[in-house]
Protein backbone atom coordinates (compact mmCIF):
# COMPACT_ATOMS: atom_id res chain seq x y z
CA UNK A 1 0.00 0.00 0.00
CA UNK A 2 1.42 3.31 -1.19
CA UNK A 3 0.69 6.80 0.85
CA UNK A 4 1.12 10.21 -0.18
CA UNK A 5 2.27 12.68 2.09
CA UNK A 6 3.04 16.36 1.68
CA UNK A 7 4.10 19.20 3.81
CA UNK A 8 3.60 21.92 1.10
CA UNK A 9 0.79 23.12 -0.90
CA UNK A 10 -0.38 21.03 -4.20
CA UNK A 11 -2.48 22.73 -7.25
CA UNK A 12 -5.47 21.23 -7.68
CA UNK A 13 -4.73 19.19 -10.66
CA UNK A 14 -1.27 18.34 -9.07
CA UNK A 15 -2.98 17.18 -6.10
CA UNK A 16 -5.03 14.91 -8.49
CA UNK A 17 -2.29 13.72 -10.17
CA UNK A 18 -0.14 12.51 -6.91
CA UNK A 19 -3.28 10.70 -5.63
CA UNK A 20 -3.58 9.40 -8.82
CA UNK A 21 -0.47 7.60 -8.87
CA UNK A 22 -0.13 5.69 -6.03
CA UNK A 23 -4.36 4.95 -6.04
CA UNK A 24 -4.26 3.12 -8.80
CA UNK A 25 -5.48 -0.30 -8.83
CA UNK A 26 -3.61 -3.22 -10.03
CA UNK A 27 -3.38 -7.08 -9.18
CA UNK A 28 -4.50 -7.08 -5.56
CA UNK A 29 -3.98 -3.79 -5.01
CA UNK A 30 -7.77 -2.13 -4.54
CA UNK A 31 -6.03 1.44 -3.86
CA UNK A 32 -3.95 3.43 -2.33
CA UNK A 33 -3.80 5.44 1.18
CA UNK A 34 -3.57 9.36 1.53
CA UNK A 35 -2.26 10.98 4.89
CA UNK A 36 -3.80 14.72 5.53
CA UNK A 37 -0.76 15.80 7.43
CA UNK A 38 -1.85 19.73 6.77
CA UNK A 39 -5.39 20.00 5.97
CA UNK A 40 -5.81 19.31 2.25
CA UNK A 41 -9.59 17.86 1.90
CA UNK A 42 -10.60 21.30 1.53
CA UNK A 43 -8.76 21.85 -1.98
CA UNK A 44 -9.52 17.96 -2.55
CA UNK A 45 -12.97 18.75 -2.55
CA UNK A 46 -12.55 21.38 -4.95
CA UNK A 47 -10.23 19.55 -7.42
CA UNK A 48 -12.99 16.52 -7.22
CA UNK A 49 -15.61 19.16 -8.20
CA UNK A 50 -14.32 19.31 -11.55
CA UNK A 51 -15.46 15.35 -12.15
CA UNK A 52 -18.78 13.91 -12.71
CA UNK A 53 -20.80 12.99 -9.33
CA UNK A 54 -20.54 9.55 -10.58
CA UNK A 55 -16.68 9.68 -10.46
CA UNK A 56 -16.40 11.61 -7.38
CA UNK A 57 -18.95 8.35 -5.58
CA UNK A 58 -16.19 6.48 -6.47
CA UNK A 59 -13.59 8.48 -4.53
CA UNK A 60 -12.59 7.77 -1.07
CA UNK A 61 -13.92 5.24 1.37
CA UNK A 62 -13.81 6.41 5.61
CA UNK A 63 -11.79 4.65 7.41
CA UNK A 64 -14.79 3.27 9.69
CA UNK A 65 -15.99 1.56 6.20
CA UNK A 66 -12.67 -0.14 5.38
CA UNK A 67 -12.56 -1.81 8.82
CA UNK A 68 -16.15 -2.71 8.90
CA UNK A 69 -15.57 -4.37 5.80
CA UNK A 70 -12.04 -6.16 7.07
CA UNK A 71 -13.85 -7.50 9.89
CA UNK A 72 -16.70 -8.76 7.86
CA UNK A 73 -14.22 -10.25 5.55
CA UNK A 74 -12.16 -11.82 8.69
CA UNK A 75 -15.22 -13.35 9.62
CA UNK A 76 -16.14 -15.51 6.73
CA UNK A 77 -12.21 -16.68 6.17
CA UNK A 78 -12.11 -17.36 10.71
CA UNK A 79 -15.62 -19.13 10.23
CA UNK A 80 -14.00 -21.60 7.69
CA UNK A 81 -11.77 -22.60 10.62
CA UNK A 82 -14.19 -23.36 12.99
CA UNK A 83 -13.40 -25.91 15.33
CA UNK A 84 -9.73 -26.38 14.30
CA UNK A 85 -7.37 -24.64 16.40
CA UNK A 86 -4.78 -22.54 13.93
CA UNK A 87 -3.75 -20.73 17.43
CA UNK A 88 0.44 -22.38 16.79
CA UNK A 89 0.24 -20.76 13.36
CA UNK A 90 0.06 -17.10 14.47
CA UNK A 91 2.21 -17.26 17.66
CA UNK A 92 4.28 -20.65 17.63
CA UNK A 93 7.49 -20.83 16.91
CA UNK A 94 8.87 -20.76 13.19
CA UNK A 95 8.83 -25.04 13.29
CA UNK A 96 5.53 -24.62 15.43
CA UNK A 97 4.01 -22.16 12.84
CA UNK A 98 5.18 -24.18 9.58
CA UNK A 99 3.73 -27.66 10.96
CA UNK A 100 0.30 -25.51 12.05
CA UNK A 101 0.07 -23.84 8.08
CA UNK A 102 0.17 -27.97 7.13
CA UNK A 103 -2.77 -28.93 9.30
CA UNK A 104 -4.50 -25.49 8.06
CA UNK A 105 -4.00 -26.55 4.15
CA UNK A 106 -5.32 -30.33 5.22
CA UNK A 107 -8.51 -28.56 7.03
CA UNK A 108 -9.39 -26.63 4.08
CA UNK A 109 -9.02 -29.05 1.67
CA UNK A 110 -10.98 -31.28 3.81
CA UNK A 111 -13.29 -28.69 4.01
CA UNK A 112 -13.61 -27.69 0.19
CA UNK A 113 -14.63 -31.33 -0.67
CA UNK A 114 -16.78 -32.03 1.79
CA UNK A 115 -19.01 -28.66 0.28
CA UNK A 116 -18.09 -29.44 -3.20
CA UNK A 117 -20.15 -32.88 -2.65
CA UNK A 118 -23.14 -31.22 -1.63
CA UNK A 119 -23.74 -29.63 -4.59
CA UNK A 120 -24.88 -31.18 -8.31
CA UNK A 121 -23.38 -28.95 -10.85
CA UNK A 122 -20.17 -28.66 -12.48
CA UNK A 123 -19.58 -24.85 -11.62
CA UNK A 124 -20.80 -25.15 -8.08
CA UNK A 125 -18.56 -27.57 -7.53
CA UNK A 126 -15.35 -25.22 -8.92
CA UNK A 127 -16.33 -22.79 -6.50
CA UNK A 128 -16.60 -25.03 -3.48
CA UNK A 129 -12.57 -25.76 -4.13
CA UNK A 130 -12.13 -22.07 -4.66
CA UNK A 131 -14.11 -20.79 -1.73
CA UNK A 132 -11.55 -20.29 0.62
CA UNK A 133 -9.25 -18.87 -2.21
CA UNK A 134 -11.53 -16.72 -2.94
CA UNK A 135 -12.58 -15.48 0.25
CA UNK A 136 -8.89 -14.80 1.78
CA UNK A 137 -8.20 -12.48 -1.81
CA UNK A 138 -11.11 -10.17 -0.65
CA UNK A 139 -10.01 -10.45 2.87
CA UNK A 140 -6.73 -9.44 1.82
CA UNK A 141 -8.35 -6.63 -0.19
CA UNK A 142 -9.89 -4.88 2.84
CA UNK A 143 -7.03 -5.79 4.87
CA UNK A 144 -4.72 -3.41 2.26
CA UNK A 145 -7.47 -0.50 2.75
CA UNK A 146 -7.47 -1.05 6.42
CA UNK A 147 -3.66 -1.48 6.83
CA UNK A 148 -3.06 1.83 9.18
CA UNK A 149 -6.28 1.19 11.53
CA UNK A 150 -5.78 -0.50 15.14
CA UNK A 151 -8.23 -3.79 14.44
CA UNK A 152 -5.84 -4.30 11.10
CA UNK A 153 -3.05 -4.05 13.20
CA UNK A 154 -4.42 -6.39 15.72
CA UNK A 155 -5.54 -9.15 13.06
CA UNK A 156 -2.40 -8.99 10.80
CA UNK A 157 -0.50 -11.77 12.25
CA UNK A 158 -4.32 -14.43 11.26
CA UNK A 159 -4.55 -12.24 7.86
CA UNK A 160 -0.74 -13.80 7.41
CA UNK A 161 -1.34 -17.48 8.58
CA UNK A 162 -4.70 -17.15 6.10
CA UNK A 163 -2.57 -15.81 3.07
CA UNK A 164 0.26 -18.49 4.04
CA UNK A 165 -2.67 -21.28 3.55
CA UNK A 166 -4.31 -19.44 0.46
CA UNK A 167 -0.47 -19.54 -1.77
CA UNK A 168 0.21 -22.96 -0.89
CA UNK A 169 -2.74 -23.82 -2.37
CA UNK A 170 -2.98 -21.89 -4.94
CA UNK A 171 0.45 -22.62 -6.26
CA UNK A 172 -1.24 -26.53 -6.41
CA UNK A 173 -3.59 -25.27 -9.10
CA UNK A 174 -3.54 -24.13 -12.53
CA UNK A 175 -5.39 -21.06 -12.31
CA UNK A 176 -5.79 -17.69 -9.95
CA UNK A 177 -1.87 -17.18 -8.90
CA UNK A 178 -1.09 -15.12 -5.81
CA UNK A 179 1.67 -12.62 -6.92
CA UNK A 180 4.84 -13.96 -6.22
CA UNK A 181 5.29 -10.78 -4.12
CA UNK A 182 2.17 -11.29 -2.09
CA UNK A 183 3.30 -14.72 -1.01
CA UNK A 184 6.01 -13.72 0.33
CA UNK A 185 5.16 -11.22 2.50
CA UNK A 186 2.54 -13.78 3.34
CA UNK A 187 4.50 -16.59 4.12
CA UNK A 188 6.95 -13.76 5.75
CA UNK A 189 4.30 -12.44 8.25
CA UNK A 190 3.62 -15.79 9.15
CA UNK A 191 7.03 -18.11 9.14
CA UNK A 192 9.64 -14.78 9.79
CA UNK A 193 12.80 -14.81 7.40
CA UNK A 194 13.97 -18.22 7.83
CA UNK A 195 12.12 -20.12 6.15
CA UNK A 196 10.12 -17.17 4.14
CA UNK A 197 10.45 -19.39 0.74
CA UNK A 198 8.42 -22.19 2.46
CA UNK A 199 6.90 -24.46 -0.17
CA UNK A 200 4.46 -27.08 0.26
CA UNK A 201 7.68 -30.18 0.12
CA UNK A 202 8.68 -27.94 3.68
CA UNK A 203 5.29 -27.93 4.61
CA UNK A 204 4.99 -31.89 3.82
CA UNK A 205 8.19 -32.69 6.30
CA UNK A 206 6.24 -30.88 8.85
CA UNK A 207 3.57 -32.80 8.67
CA UNK A 208 5.54 -36.20 8.92
CA UNK A 209 6.79 -36.63 5.21
CA UNK A 210 11.02 -37.22 5.74
CA UNK A 211 11.62 -38.47 2.79
CA UNK A 212 15.24 -36.63 1.47
CA UNK A 213 14.05 -37.56 -1.96
CA UNK A 214 11.03 -35.69 -2.99
CA UNK A 215 11.47 -36.47 -7.11
CA UNK A 216 7.97 -37.47 -8.43
CA UNK A 217 9.81 -40.94 -10.44
CA UNK A 218 11.41 -42.12 -6.75
CA UNK A 219 9.88 -44.67 -5.68
CA UNK A 220 10.44 -44.11 -1.79
CA UNK A 221 8.66 -40.35 -2.30
CA UNK A 222 5.22 -42.39 -3.36
CA UNK A 223 5.41 -45.09 -0.82
CA UNK A 224 6.16 -42.17 1.56
CA UNK A 225 3.28 -39.70 0.59
CA UNK A 226 1.24 -43.06 0.40
CA UNK A 227 1.56 -43.88 4.44
CA UNK A 228 1.15 -39.81 5.00
CA UNK A 229 -2.21 -39.53 7.43
CA UNK A 230 -3.21 -36.42 5.92
CA UNK A 231 -4.39 -37.47 2.78
CA UNK A 232 -5.21 -34.34 1.33
CA UNK A 233 -2.00 -33.01 1.59
CA UNK A 234 -0.42 -35.95 0.11
CA UNK A 235 -2.50 -35.39 -2.57
CA UNK A 236 -1.77 -32.08 -3.27
CA UNK A 237 1.94 -32.57 -3.16
CA UNK A 238 1.14 -35.71 -6.34
CA UNK A 239 -0.29 -33.02 -7.71
CA UNK A 240 2.00 -30.43 -7.57
CA UNK A 241 4.84 -33.15 -8.35
CA UNK A 242 2.99 -34.39 -11.36
CA UNK A 243 2.32 -30.97 -12.82
CA UNK A 244 5.88 -29.59 -12.57
CA UNK A 245 6.83 -33.08 -14.44
CA UNK A 246 4.91 -32.52 -17.01
CA UNK A 247 5.79 -28.68 -17.69
CA UNK A 248 9.14 -29.93 -17.58
CA UNK A 249 8.76 -32.59 -20.21
CA UNK A 250 6.59 -29.98 -22.28
CA UNK A 251 10.17 -28.59 -22.88
CA UNK A 252 11.42 -31.88 -24.67
CA UNK A 253 8.59 -34.44 -25.36
CA UNK A 254 5.61 -32.85 -26.68
CA UNK A 255 3.77 -36.26 -27.12
CA UNK A 256 4.04 -37.36 -23.42
CA UNK A 257 3.32 -33.87 -21.80
CA UNK A 258 -0.05 -34.04 -23.69
CA UNK A 259 -0.36 -37.45 -23.05
CA UNK A 260 0.42 -37.10 -19.19
CA UNK A 261 -1.58 -33.66 -19.26
CA UNK A 262 -4.66 -35.18 -20.15
CA UNK A 263 -4.79 -38.29 -17.50
CA UNK A 264 -4.20 -35.70 -14.92
CA UNK A 265 -6.75 -33.17 -15.69
CA UNK A 266 -9.46 -35.92 -16.45
CA UNK A 267 -8.31 -37.51 -12.98
CA UNK A 268 -8.52 -34.22 -10.88
CA UNK A 269 -12.21 -33.70 -12.80
CA UNK A 270 -13.01 -36.84 -11.33
CA UNK A 271 -12.45 -36.15 -8.43
CA UNK A 272 -13.63 -33.24 -7.70
CA UNK A 273 -16.57 -34.39 -9.23
CA UNK A 274 -16.64 -36.81 -5.99
CA UNK A 275 -16.62 -39.74 -8.71
CA UNK A 276 -13.44 -41.05 -7.06
CA UNK A 277 -12.55 -41.02 -2.75
CA UNK A 278 -9.46 -38.88 -2.00
CA UNK A 279 -7.60 -41.97 -1.70
CA UNK A 280 -8.80 -43.47 -4.74
CA UNK A 281 -7.25 -40.06 -6.40
CA UNK A 282 -4.34 -40.83 -4.52
CA UNK A 283 -3.55 -44.26 -5.84
CA UNK A 284 -4.84 -42.87 -9.47
CA UNK A 285 -2.10 -40.62 -9.44
CA UNK A 286 0.46 -43.01 -8.06
CA UNK A 287 -0.71 -44.86 -11.01
CA UNK A 288 0.33 -41.76 -13.31
CA UNK A 289 3.50 -40.94 -12.00
CA UNK A 290 4.81 -44.85 -12.53
CA UNK A 291 3.60 -44.84 -16.66
CA UNK A 292 5.46 -41.50 -16.40
CA UNK A 293 8.20 -43.14 -14.61
CA UNK A 294 8.28 -46.14 -17.49
CA UNK A 295 7.87 -44.01 -20.01
CA UNK A 296 11.31 -42.48 -19.79
CA UNK A 297 12.70 -45.80 -18.89
CA UNK A 298 11.65 -47.17 -22.61
CA UNK A 299 14.34 -44.58 -23.67
CA UNK A 300 16.92 -46.29 -22.17
CA UNK A 301 15.48 -49.82 -23.37
CA UNK A 302 15.37 -48.68 -26.76
CA UNK A 303 19.04 -47.12 -26.81
CA UNK A 304 17.51 -43.97 -27.37
CA UNK A 305 18.99 -40.34 -26.03
CA UNK A 306 15.83 -38.66 -24.64
CA UNK A 307 15.66 -36.31 -27.68
CA UNK A 308 15.23 -39.07 -29.79
CA UNK A 309 12.44 -40.74 -27.72
CA UNK A 310 10.74 -37.76 -28.40
CA UNK A 311 10.84 -37.90 -32.07
CA UNK A 312 10.09 -41.81 -31.33
CA UNK A 313 7.05 -41.10 -29.30
CA UNK A 314 5.69 -38.67 -31.89
CA UNK A 315 6.44 -40.81 -35.06
CA UNK A 316 4.61 -44.05 -32.73
CA UNK A 317 1.65 -41.60 -31.85
CA UNK A 318 -0.67 -43.90 -33.74
CA UNK A 319 -0.08 -47.59 -33.14
CA UNK A 320 -0.51 -48.73 -36.99
CA UNK A 321 2.69 -46.88 -37.73
CA UNK A 322 4.39 -49.63 -35.24
CA UNK A 323 2.60 -52.64 -36.39
CA UNK A 324 3.38 -51.73 -40.36
CA UNK A 325 7.55 -50.24 -39.36
CA UNK A 326 8.38 -51.73 -36.63
CA UNK A 327 10.00 -50.43 -33.51
CA UNK A 328 13.44 -50.98 -35.13
CA UNK A 329 12.42 -48.71 -37.93
CA UNK A 330 10.66 -46.21 -36.05
CA UNK A 331 13.96 -45.54 -34.04
CA UNK A 332 16.10 -45.04 -37.09
CA UNK A 333 13.99 -42.64 -38.03
CA UNK A 334 14.21 -40.87 -34.79
CA UNK A 335 17.72 -41.22 -34.79
CA UNK A 336 17.97 -39.87 -38.58
CA UNK A 337 15.69 -36.40 -37.14
CA UNK A 338 17.47 -35.53 -34.46
CA UNK A 339 20.74 -36.03 -36.57
CA UNK A 340 19.22 -33.52 -39.74
CA UNK A 341 18.00 -31.15 -37.02
CA UNK A 342 21.35 -30.39 -34.95
CA UNK A 343 22.71 -29.91 -38.35
CA UNK A 344 20.60 -27.73 -40.36
CA UNK A 345 19.58 -25.29 -36.98
CA UNK A 346 21.40 -21.68 -37.42
CA UNK A 347 20.65 -19.52 -33.84
CA UNK A 348 17.55 -17.40 -35.71
CA UNK A 349 16.02 -19.91 -37.29
CA UNK A 350 12.79 -19.35 -35.25
CA UNK A 351 12.80 -15.82 -36.70
CA UNK A 352 13.21 -16.76 -40.34
CA UNK A 353 9.71 -18.17 -42.18
CA UNK A 354 12.57 -19.75 -44.96
CA UNK A 355 14.07 -21.69 -42.43
CA UNK A 356 11.41 -23.05 -40.68
CA UNK A 357 10.13 -23.58 -44.41
CA UNK A 358 13.12 -25.62 -44.95
CA UNK A 359 12.87 -27.39 -41.55
CA UNK A 360 9.62 -28.63 -42.67
CA UNK A 361 10.43 -30.07 -46.49
CA UNK A 362 13.65 -31.79 -44.60
CA UNK A 363 10.87 -33.96 -42.23
CA UNK A 364 8.64 -34.66 -44.94
CA UNK A 365 11.54 -35.97 -47.25
CA UNK A 366 13.37 -38.04 -44.24
CA UNK A 367 9.67 -39.67 -43.42
CA UNK A 368 9.19 -40.71 -46.99
CA UNK A 369 13.18 -41.51 -47.59
CA UNK A 370 12.09 -44.66 -44.47
CA UNK A 371 8.72 -45.66 -46.35
CA UNK A 372 6.61 -43.85 -43.62
CA UNK A 373 2.79 -44.67 -44.43
CA UNK A 374 1.53 -42.63 -46.48
CA UNK A 375 -2.04 -42.51 -44.98
CA UNK A 376 -0.42 -42.07 -41.75
CA UNK A 377 2.14 -39.33 -42.52
CA UNK A 378 0.15 -35.76 -42.29
CA UNK A 379 -0.71 -35.93 -38.73
CA UNK A 380 2.87 -37.48 -38.28
CA UNK A 381 4.32 -34.60 -40.01
CA UNK A 382 2.13 -31.88 -37.41
CA UNK A 383 2.90 -33.58 -34.60
CA UNK A 384 6.98 -34.34 -35.58
CA UNK A 385 7.00 -30.42 -36.79
CA UNK A 386 6.24 -29.75 -33.31
CA UNK A 387 8.54 -31.78 -31.62
CA UNK A 388 10.88 -30.43 -34.00
CA UNK A 389 10.68 -27.05 -33.23
CA UNK A 390 11.25 -27.47 -29.32
CA UNK A 391 14.48 -29.42 -29.90
CA UNK A 392 15.45 -26.61 -32.37
CA UNK A 393 14.74 -24.07 -29.85
CA UNK A 394 16.63 -25.77 -27.19
CA UNK A 395 19.49 -26.11 -29.39
CA UNK A 396 19.73 -23.04 -30.61
CA UNK A 397 19.54 -20.90 -27.22
CA UNK A 398 22.34 -23.45 -26.70
CA UNK A 399 24.48 -22.03 -29.04
CA UNK A 400 23.94 -18.43 -28.50
CA UNK A 401 24.24 -19.01 -24.29
CA UNK A 402 27.41 -21.53 -24.54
Amino acid sequence: MKTVQSDRKIPLHGLMQAIARVNRVFGEKPGGLVVDYIGIATNLKKALAQYSQSDRDKTGIDEEEAVALLLEKYEIVRGMFVRHDYTLGVTGKPVERLKALADGIDWILKLQQAEAAKVESPEAKKQAHRRYQDAVLELSKAYALASASDPATEIRDEVGFFQAVRAALVKTTATGKMSHKAKSLAVEQLLNQAIANAEIFDILKAAGLQSPDISVLSDQFLMDVQKMEKKNLALEALKKLLNGEIKSRSKTNIVQSKTFSRRLEEAVARYHANAISTIEMIQELIALAKEMQAASARGDELGLSPEEKAFYDALAGNETAIDVMGSEQLRVIAHELVEQMRGSVTVDWQHKASARAKMRILVKRILKRFGYPPDLEQEAVQTVLAQAELLLREISLERSNP
